[in-house]
């Protein structure tokens, strides 16, 4: 008989073993072509004219309101609330009782008990369980992703969702608002008029200059994004494809898939029994060299993540205790890990040496071949550090991949990283038959990019600790 949810499955399977031989297939960021022009030249852009993000596929959202809704989404994340007005936003950092991370987005705070959190599929599932469970007296409408594979049939969101960004960003939109836009502080809400329209905006920086994210009616998004990207062409203006979109991380810093730390714990037991065999943390993917049998070993705090500074303990939320135990214990700390151009050159040598065994494939421009990856990194044979998102930056001419290491290493240590996985590979369709092999990585800044690390002036991007 099959079995009806997550705690069913995970009496007869260890999660390590589940995740790690899933059969979903490869993370698809859906119906944004892949590329327009190139991936090189799409993240070129961002450096040095401007680029359009096309962000309306990829997030599931979910709207809260109600006369409880401001207090039910402050009781599910460590940030506080005390100084949360309407028409701003929060990176918003739900975790598990036992303190640890479920997944982080954005919270965007519309109006007087209206919330609406944009981000990955199971920090809605988090979000819609405890609605549903709890004695809150909110109403929520949930819209999920597009689907990876529409096959041919239509695909409706309720919202359009764009980024703006580069230096040039800002000459756009003014050209947009047909007159300068409000100096408006960082993640503030605001509007501006964009071909006709009164378009509701947040202010916000994924490439280290002044960019501003709008959104609106979905069925508007055509028309608001043919204004964009005629305003913009004569300031250089690239629609970024789906390959080169997510690896402007990899300059900014953040990691955006740590796995959802739902499978163990008493306390988590209702939640595993709400998840159908179908959800997201019973079918994703776990990638990578780093092999442990205890699913806890994977899990993230929000304080190795650099969130720690989010952490305030002004309010009742689900992991306060166990967060207030460890806030004083030492603590893993985010990293960016620059790969040797010449061990990376060896992988992809040995691609074209018939009668070789070859190595794990590194796919460009985002070399990630699950849904959250985990490879060992280590230092005279001990592990030290785990790397956790990878790809190629043009920008840099630079492989990079975002990670944790322990508090005794530092900026500049030359570790090892362990590419590809034991035996041959997992069962998971993305990986070919490989022997593994080791990349020399330096321990570099986050974020990596110069220009970020000076422009965002603090934030979750540079700062730690609490």
């Amino acid at each position: 008989m099959p079995e009806k949810n997550l705690e069913e499955i995970l009496k007869t399977r260890n999660p390590v073993e589940m995740l790690r031989n899933s059969q979903l297939g490869a993370y698809v960021y859906p119906v944004v072509p892949a590329e327009f022009t190139n991936w090189r030249d799409e993240q070129l852009a961002w450096r040095k004219t401007a680029v359009l993000f096309d962000q309306s596929h990829h997030m599931a959202e979910m709207m809260v309101t109600g006369p409880d809704a401001f207090k039910f989404m402050n009781y599910l994340t460590i940030n506080s609330f005390a100084n949360f007005p309407v028409n701003r936003a929060k990176q918003f950092v739900p975790c598990s009782h036992d303190g640890y991370v479920i997944g982080d987005g954005i919270l965007f705070h519309l109006a007087e008990n209206q919330l609406n959190f944009v981000g990955r599929a199971p920090n809605v599932d988090w979000i819609q369980f405890h609605g549903e469970t709890g004695k809150f007296n909110i109403k929520m409408e949930r819209d999920d992703r597009s689907p990876s594979r529409p096959g041919g049939k239509p695909v409706t969101r309720r919202h359009y969702r764009y980024q703006i960004q580069g230096p040039n960003a800002w000459k756009i939109l003014e050209k947009l608002n047909g007159g300068p836009i409000p100096e408006v502080k960082f993640f503030t809400l605001d509007a501006i008029n964009i071909a006709g329209r009164k378009v509701r905006c947040l202010r916000h920086g994924m490439a280290g200059a002044p960019g501003l994210e709008v959104w609106g009616p979905y069925a508007e998004g055509e028309e608001i994004r043919a204004a964009i990207l005629a305003a913009g062409k004569e300031f250089g203006i690239v629609p970024v494809g789906s390959r080169a979109y997510a690896t402007n991380t990899l300059e900014s810093g953040w990691i955006p898939s740590p796995l959802p730390a739902v499978y163990t714990g008493e306390k988590q037991k209702a939640f595993r029994e709400w998840s159908k065999p179908d959800s997201y943390v019973a079918t994703g993917s776990i990638a990578g060299s780093f092999l442990s049998t205890n699913i806890q070993d994977y899990y993230s705090t929000p304080y190795e993540m650099g969130y720690g500074s989010f952490i305030k303990f002004d309010h009742d939320f689900i992991g306060h205790a166990a967060l207030e135990k460890m806030k004083d214990k030492p603590h893993r700390r985010k990293v960016t890990f620059a790969w040797n151009a010449d061990d990376v050159a060896k992988i992809f040598r040995s691609f074209f040496e018939p009668g070789i065994e070859n190595y794990k494939y590194i796919d460009l421009p985002l070399s990630n071949y699950g849904s959250a990856s985990f490879d060992t990194v280590k230092r005279g044979g001990k592990t030290v550090g785990l790397s956790m998102f990878s790809g190629m930056t043009w920008n840099e001419r630079q492989m990079l991949s975002l990670g944790v290491v322990d508090p005794d290493v530092n900026q500049g240590d030359v570790l090892t990283l362990v590419w590809g996985e034991e035996n041959g590979g997992t069962r998971k369709p993305t990986v070919e038959r490989h022997k593994q092999t080791e990349i020399r990585v330096k321990v570099a800044p986050v974020p990596y990019a110069r220009d970020v690390r000076e422009s965002y002036g603090g934030g979750w991007r540079v700062r730690q600790t609490a």
